[in-house]
């Protein structure tokens, strides 16, 4: 008779994506690794209910610690608690359960202090897939799509995943040529990739199958534990909430263009708007305010001042840009 073993331990975490802005390049927030590997990790730390009364307070601090950045904005995203993000499935280490956090921050002009370790990244660097403001990416022609076809042909006919074949899910996510790619599933594309042994993380923890049945490079920088997964997550809400909350002006100063609002959009959502489409949307949005006064800082012809006018969230329950950013 086999001996029982004793239970796994279970640790709460706490890791917060932070988004930023500058000029027209998306930040996120990196703190150094725990492990103190190279692979850039998001601020984080375990919960600890002695000293933290909530998860977000834990979050605050652990944020403060080990970034000194200040956070406005914070919501809870999601927790993930599969088995074996942080070590191998069979592993009897404490197994950690994440809480992960979106939350974001307004950069002023004059630099940030930050904490020795820690610096901003752009996103599009672990998720060069996701910027489609100069078109259909490359790298899904030269890299994904070969890659994702090889691991459609090794299908080894096992159960589905939420009731689509590997094809199925393929076509979904990133289309043959763009048509149905939906900005939204930042997630879902992630970890199609992450199945399919195309990015670090996957080959790391030791999942099968391994990209050896191919030729293809792993993509985007990687980051420690599951944190891809946590920022892939705060990517797809955020642009999800573009079009039903005015969350976009808490990454934007207190007066803008509205080539600025645009370009601020367009890098959130990876995706080119037209201007004038762009500026009859905020027009009938109501979003914004003229302030009457004019910058001279854009090289060219002065342009009208704007402010986000705050009104708007008594007036109506959704008060987004609903921009048509769906390819």
């Amino acid at each position: 008779m086999n001996e029982a073993r004793p239970p796994i331990a279970v640790e709460i975490g706490l890791t917060a994506a932070i988004v930023a802005l500058r000029g027209d390049a998306p930040l996120i927030l990196v703190a150094r690794a725990a492990t103190g590997a190279a692979a850039a990790a998001l601020p984080s730390g375990p919960f600890d209910p002695v000293n933290h009364r909530t998860f977000e307070i834990g979050l605050r601090a652990w944020v403060a610690e080990q970034t000194g950045a200040p956070v406005g904005y914070v919501e809870q995203l999601y927790t993930f608690g599969d088995r074996g993000r942080h070590s191998r499935a069979e592993s009897r280490t404490p197994h950690v359960v994440s809480v992960g956090y979106l939350a974001l921050t307004r950069l002023s002009g004059t630099g940030e202090a930050i904490a020795p370790g820690a610096g901003f990244r752009e996103w599009y660097r672990f998720f060069p897939w996701e910027d489609w403001r100069q078109g259909r990416p490359g790298l899904l022609d030269s890299a994904i799509m070969p890659g994702l076809r090889a691991f459609v042909a090794h299908s080894d006919g096992g159960p589905l995943k939420r009731g689509l074949t590997r094809a199925e899910r393929v076509r979904a996510l990133f289309g043959d040529e763009g048509e149905r790619f939906d900005e939204e599933n930042v997630l879902d594309r992630y970890e199609l990739l992450y199945e399919a042994g195309l990015v670090e993380e996957s080959v790391r923890d030791g999942r099968d199958p391994a990209p050896a049945f191919y030729d293809t490079p792993l993509l985007g920088e990687s980051m420690e534990a599951d944190h891809r997964r946590i920022l892939a997550t705060a990517m797809g809400r955020l642009r999800a909430k573009l079009k039903y909350r005015p969350v976009i002006f808490e990454l934007m100063p207190e007066t803008f263009t509205l080539t600025e609002l645009q370009t601020t959009v367009e890098a959130i959502s990876g995706r080119h708007l037209h201007k004038q489409n762009f500026r009859r949307l905020v027009e009938a949005s109501a979003v914004v305010e003229p302030t009457g006064q004019m910058s001279h800082a854009t090289g060219g012809r002065p342009a009208a001042l704007f402010r986000f006018r705050r009104e708007v969230l008594q007036e109506r329950p959704a008060p987004g840009l609903r921009v048509g950013i769906r390819g």
